[in-house]
């Protein structure tokens, strides 16, 4: 059965850094693009980052470009989201998703990021 399990977030003051993990069981992880996505209260859900399956390619939203950087470890099945210079506007649930592009679509069920001094 798959499962995705995000960790790491808490809160966090304006400019600090916190480390988001997400750690996938039951698939063929090395098969998966994995993206992080969040959601803050009254907004759609974002792209905040994604990696393809060797992490070769990454893609980031622009307002988090040169902050945040995404990673991933096949050997640990894991991803990560190193977020530095943390803003309100970063203030969000975090989800993470695999993708194999065939189809299967898998989320986790969040972590919550809380920025305040």
């Amino acid at each position: 059965q798959a499962q995705l399990v995000e960790s790491g977030g808490g809160l966090v003051e304006p400019g600090g850094s916190l480390r988001l993990s997400c750690l996938a069981s039951g698939i063929t992880f090395r098969t998966f693009a994995m993206s992080w996505f969040r959601q803050a209260p009254g907004k759609e859900r974002e792209l905040v980052a994604s990696i393809d399956n060797i992490g070769y390619r990454t893609y980031y939203l622009e307002s988090v470009k040169g902050r945040f950087t995404i990673s991933r470890d096949n050997g640990k099945s894991m991803i990560s989201l190193q977020m530095n210079r943390v803003t309100p506007e970063d203030a969000a649930m975090y989800y993470c998703k695999a993708n194999n592009g065939l189809g299967l679509v898998y989320w986790g069920l969040g972590t919550q990021v809380t920025v305040s001094s």
